[in-house]
C-alpha cells in the first residue's frame, strides 16, 4: 500500500496545487511511483481522461508532474459552480446533477465510499500518494463531516504539511491561527509548516520563523520562494488573468466571463513571443485587439446575458464588422451563433439570441459530451483560410448540441474511434467545441501566422514542443522546492509509516 502525505493551506490560493505538483515531481525523480489525489475539487478548469471521464485540471497537472496518465480516481468529486449558490456535482468523472450548497453539504457524506474506493485502489498501485486539501482546514463552520481536509487526512492516515502564502501578508498569523483553531488530534496531524511565495531576504524572516515554531510547536519545513515556473493554473484566482506581461506583435483579448472555464486553453498562445494575451472584463479595456476570443463558460446563458449587459457584446460586434478576428471555444462558440435555448432547464431555462456572427443554433440537453479528440481543420475562412489542413488535439466537455447551416470547421475522431465534424466559420469568425485546441504547436502557430499575415507581417511564429517545455517547467519547480524544503524531514514523515 502507498504511503500518503497531504498538503493543506491556510486559505484558497495559498499555493497547495503547485506545492503538490512539485512534491509529485520530486518523489518521481527519486524513483517512486507517485499519484496525486484530491477528494473534492471546486474548479471550472477541468479535463477529460483517455477513458472519457472529467476531472479537475490541478490533478491533471500533478499527474503530468508524476509522469503518469491522469486518472479520474485522482479527483473523485469535482464541483463546477454554475452560479453563486449552486454547482454541478461530478462523481467519478460523471455529472450527477446540480445542487445548491446547502443540499450538497447534506449529501456529501454519501460520497465517502466513492472517495475511499478511489484512494484505496490508487494506493494499491503506487508508492506515494500526494493529497491536496481545499481552502482551509480551519473553516470551522464546515468542519463537521469534512471529507477534503482533516477528514481526508484521517481517512488516509496522512501526515499534513500546512502552507501559508506570505505574499498576501499576515502569514505568521494565518499559520498560527489555522493550527490553533483545529482540534488537538488535528493539530497533532500537522507535522510541518511551509511559508510559501516568499520574495526578499530570508535572513530578515528567520526571527519570525523561530517564534512561529515556538508558539505552534511545529517545524517550518522551508520557505519556498515565488518560483518563476510556467505551470497551468487551477482556477480564476490565477495571476494570469491580471493582464499581459509582455508586448508582442499581436494583441489577443480573451473575454473574462464571470463563469470562465478552462482558460488554460489559451496558455500556449500566451507563451508565444509574438503574442500579448489579455483577459478583459470591461468595454473600456478592450481597445482594438487583433483577435477577440470568447472562451468556455459553465453557464452560457447567464454569461451571454452578462456580455450583453456589460456592453462587451456591442464592442465585439463592431470589431467583427470591421473585419477583426473572433474565435469562440465551447460556450463561446455557442454564444457566437443565432440562438441558444434551454428547454429542459439545464442552465435555468429560456431562449436567448446569440451574437449572430455564425449561422448556428444551440440547444442544451441533460447529457454531457465528454471525449478526447484528434483531427484537422477543414473549412477555415477569411483571414484564417490558411488553417485548412492544420492538425489539432483536444477534448470536448459540454452539454449543448449545436447545428450549423454552413460547412463544418473541423473533422476529428473521438477516443472511441468515431468520426465527427464540429464548428463552423464565417468570414473572420470561427468557433468549435474543442478545448485544448491550441496545445498542439502546429495549431497555435497557424492561428498566430494567420493574424500576422493579415497585418502585412511575415507569418513565421515561434513554436516549441509543449510537452518538452512543460516537463522542463516541472523539473524547474522540483529544483526550486528541493532547495527550499527540508526534504529529509519530509521523507521522515513518510518513513514513519514504513516507506523504504
Amino acid at each position: 500500500m502507498a504511503k500518503a502525505i497531504m498538503v493543506q493551506g491556510t486559505a484558497s490560493n495559498a499555493g497547495k496545487s503547485l506545492l503538490c505538483a512539485g512534491l509529485c515531481r520530486i518523489f518521481t525523480q527519486d524513483g517512486y511511483r507517485v499519484a496525486p489525489f484530491k477528494s473534492q475539487n471546486m474548479a471550472l478548469n477541468s479535463a477529460i481522461t483517455a477513458d472519457g471521464f472529467e476531472m479537475g485540471r490541478a490533478q491533471v497537472v500533478q499527474a503530468e508532474a508524476s509522469g503518469v496518465a491522469p486518472d479520474v480516481r485522482m479527483n473523485p468529486i469535482l464541483l463546477k459552480p454554475t452560479n453563486d449558490t449552486g454547482s454541478q456535482v461530478i462523481v467519478n468523472g460523471i455529472a450527477r446533477g446540480t445542487m445548491s450548497a446547502v443540499d450538497y453539504f447534506a449529501y456529501k457524506n454519501q460520497l465517502v465510499p466513492d472517495v475511499m474506493d478511489a484512494f484505496t485502489t490508487l494506493s494499491e498501485e503506487f508508492d506515494i500518494i500526494v493529497i491536496e486539501g481545499a481552502g482551509s482546514p480551519a473553516e470551522i463552520n464546515l468542519k463537521d463531516d469534512d471529507i477534503v481536509n482533516m477528514g481526508m487526512a484521517k481517512m488516509a492516515n496522512a501526515p499534513v504539511l500546512l502552507a501559508g502564502d506570505i505574499d498576501r501578508g499576515g502569514v505568521f498569523a494565518s499559520l498560527y491561527g489555522t493550527v490553533k483553531l483545529l482540534d488537538q488530534d488535528e493539530q497533532d496531524r500537522i507535522q510541518g509548516l511551509i511559508v510559501n511565495k516568499f520574495r526578499g531576504d530570508i535572513e530578515i524572516l528567520r526571527p519570525g520563523i523561530s517564534m512561529l515554531e515556538e508558539v505552534t510547536g511545529k517545524k517550518v519545513m522551508g520557505v519556498v520562494p515565488m518560483l518563476d515556473v510556467d505551470v497551468d493554473d487551477e482556477d480564476s484566482l490565477s495571476e494570469r488573468l491580471g493582464g499581459g506581461k509582455k508586448i508582442g506583435l499581436l494583441d489577443i483579448a480573451v473575454i473574462r466571463l464571470p463563469r470562465l472555464s478552462n482558460f488554460t486553453d489559451f496558455n500556449p498562445l500566451e507563451r508565444m513571443d509574438e503574442v500579448t494575451l489579455r483577459y478583459v472584463s470591461r468595454p473600456k479595456d478592450l481597445g482594438n485587439p487583433d483577435l477577440i476570443i470568447l472562451p468556455g463558460t459553465k453557464n452560457t446563458m447567464d454569461d451571454l446575458r452578462w456580455l450583453r449587459e456589460s456592453g462587451l457584446e456591442t464592442m465585439i460586434l463592431k470589431h467583427a464588422s470591421r473585419g477583426g478576428g473572433v474565435i469562440g471555444i465551447c460556450g463561446g462558440y455557442q454564444m457566437l451563433g443565432r440562438v441558444v435555448s434551454d428547454p429542459d432547464g439545464v442552465e435555468g431555462g429560456g431562449t436567448l439570441a446569440g451574437l449572430g456572427l455564425i449561422p448556428s443554433d444551440t440547444v442544451f440537453l441533460g447529457e454531457k459530451t465528454r471525449t478526447q479528440v484528434t483531427g484537422t481543420f477543414q473549412e477555415a475562412t477569411g483571414i484564417f483560410a490558411s488553417m485548412a489542413g492544420t492538425p489539432f488535439e483536444g477534448y470536448e466537455i459540454h452539454m449543448g448540441v449545436t447545428t450549423c447551416d454552413a460547412e463544418p470547421l473541423v473533422s476529428f475522431h473521438d477516443q472511441d474511434g468515431n468520426h465527427r465534424m464540429d464548428g463552423t466559420a464565417t468570414g473572420n469568425v470561427w468557433g468549435c467545441y474543442v478545448h485544448g485546441i491550441f496545445n498542439k504547436e502546429e495549431c497555435a502557430a497557424a492561428v498566430v501566422n494567420a493574424l500576422l499575415v493579415s497585418k502585412g507581417l511575415e507569418g513565421c511564429a515561434t513554436t516549441m514542443d509543449w510537452e518538452t517545455y512543460t516537463n522542463a517547467q516541472y523539473d524547474k519547480l522540483a529544483d526550486g522546492m528541493r532547495q527550499a524544503l527540508d526534504m529529509d524531514a519530509i521523507y521522515a514523515m513518510l518513513e514513519g509509516s514504513g516507506l523504504q
